[in-house]
């Protein structure tokens, strides 16, 4: 095969890099290789929920390693027993399967809805209904149940079985369900989209549907669970429960695994080799996640969350105030929250980079600031003064250039 383009590295070509190699990590702080101290509100894209190298994860996680690392599910793994039981006695579900990430975990929800619609005598409902603005991960799947252009590009003909409906628009869901639908897919809170929060009363509605017209309800929670919102999982605020629930990012801490929670009705199809996973619910894996539960799930961890969150948010409402030029609109809750920003959302992540802050890109002009849910609110006052900063500096820039 000739060559289309010219050598670049060993590496695959498919992620644009900030030019920052960080050696270490200290609770919500990153510490490049010269020593340089970045504040760290991007969490690995929500992921260290716990903060870098917590006492307890590393203890944990040690312990671990000197026992056994991996075995493989021919066998019983003890630490999944302990973290299925801790998740199931938290939650709605009495079931759940272990993945190695949040794709993984969301291709299990997927088969799960359909799995059960086969063996309850429907194998003709096979087809999701999700949103735009969606994203479920990067497999073929879960790219087209997300159903960005973007994603989908290149790579044939998209998945069959998944509908997607704009978001937020009950009369265009409604008309989409059809005999052939199985299940309804959706975030409660949209991450890559653009922290796009799912009014508690539209999900009501969906539960309603699904009750109305045989289908299961399937909650993404990868990016809002964990504490992240301020609650254990983001749907309690509406009071809402789903059938099924893909989890990943915060409850590994770190490490990378996920997992897929349903209730015992809806999880009756995934019978003996049914599913299956070579790495999913290793040693390690359940070893940092239950370290992750003794932490998140510890009396007043969640309080101390709503605390800072709301320090946070009143923060950033009032810089929203004093800098409208660069600064358009909050979004979100707990420690999932967003900035709309009005100029580039690149500018002002390069602004918020040069006072040393780290935070996310997403969708709709969105900077996403998602920091370790340790963070204390003195962190987070000193994140407010970076991001004033920068949105001062931004704002001087534009006074020049008019």
């Amino acid at each position: 095969m000739a060559e289309t383009a010219p050598k670049s590295g060993p590496l695959f070509d498919t992620f644009s890099r900030a030019p920052l190699r960080f050696e270490r990590g200290e609770g919500v702080w990153l510490i490049t290789e010269s020593g340089e101290r970045y504040l760290d509100f991007g969490a690995g894209v929500a992921v260290t929920s716990v903060g870098h190298s917590h006492p307890h994860m590393v203890e944990s996680l040690k312990a671990q390693v000197e026992k056994v690392w991996h075995l493989s599910n021919l066998y019983e793994v003890a630490g999944q027993e302990v973290l299925a039981k801790r998740l199931t006695d938290a939650t709605f579900a009495d079931k759940v399967f272990f993945t190695n990430s949040g794709a993984e975990a969301l291709e299990c929800a997927i088969k799960t809805a359909r799995r059960y619609q086969y063996t309850h005598g429907h194998p003709e409902k096979f087809r999701i209904i999700t949103f735009e603005g969606a994203f479920h991960g990067r497999t073929l799947a879960t790219i087209a149940a997300g159903g960005q252009a973007k994603y989908l590009e290149g790579f044939g003909p998209k998945v069959e079985g998944f509908d997607q409906v704009p978001f937020g628009d009950l009369e265009a869901l409604k008309a989409a369900i059809v005999p052939e639908t199985a299940a309804l897919l959706i975030e409660p809170i949209q991450g890559e989209g653009g922290i796009r929060v799912v009014q508690p009363e539209f999900l009501r509605t969906l539960r309603a549907l699904c009750e109305e017209h045989g289908l299961l309800l399937i909650f993404d929670e990868v990016q809002t669970g964990v504490g992240r919102t301020g609650k254990f999982f983001a749907h309690e605020r509406s009071g809402v429960t789903p059938d099924i629930m893909a989890v990943a990012k915060g409850i590994g801490g770190g490490f990378p695994f996920g997992a897929c929670l349903a209730t015992a009705e809806a999880a009756s199809g995934m019978t003996a080799g049914s599913h299956g996973t070579t790495y999913g619910g290793n040693p390690l894996a359940m070893a940092a996640g239950n370290a992750v539960l003794d932490i998140v799930l510890a009396d007043g961890f969640i309080e101390h969350v709503r605390d800072v969150a709301l320090i946070f948010r009143q923060g950033l409402a009032s810089l929203k105030d004093r800098y409208p030029d660069v600064i358009e609109e909050i979004r979100g809750e707990g420690l999932l929250l967003g900035i709309k920003a009005r100029v580039p959302s690149g500018d002002l992540l390069q602004a918020m980079r040069a006072e040393h802050l780290l935070a996310v890109p997403a969708g709709d002009n969105v900077i996403r600031l998602l920091p370790p849910l340790v963070v204390t609110a003195e962190e987070a006052r000193d994140g407010l003064a970076r991001v004033e900063k920068a949105a001062e500096a931004l704002t001087t820039k534009l006074a020049k250039s008019a």
